[in-house]
């Protein structure tokens, strides 16, 4: 599985098409030229040292929080609700896409 995470930019070298970028513990020079423009304080969705697509801070907060969840999991720990309080104690629900198109 390929996973990218949320990088919150640092610093830009516009000229070298470049940033430094600091997420989940690590800091990392970034491709940036996929995207049009980052600037400090930007969160960029970071995968392979490029930044893919640019992220709101909710959808940073968000993607941090399930990625917190995976590894949890991976570790074996109990409890997911605190990671994703928007789905504890509601009936699951389908996305519209699978809910089916009856012809």
């Amino acid at each position: 599985m390929c996973v990218g995470i949320p990088m919150c930019i640092a610093s830009v070298e516009p000229d070298r098409g470049t940033a430094v970028g600091s997420g989940r513990g690590r800091t990392e020079t970034l491709n940036v030229l996929l995207v049009e423009t980052v600037a400090p304080g930007d969160w960029v969705l970071a995968f392979q040292g490029s930044a893919i697509r640019r992220l709101s801070p909710d959808e940073a907060r968000e993607t941090d929080a399930a990625l917190d969840a995976l590894e949890a999991a991976l570790a074996g720990g109990g409890s997911y609700d605190a990671f994703f309080p928007d789905l504890a104690d509601r009936e699951p629900q389908l996305p519209a896409h699978l809910k089916g198109n009856p012809r």
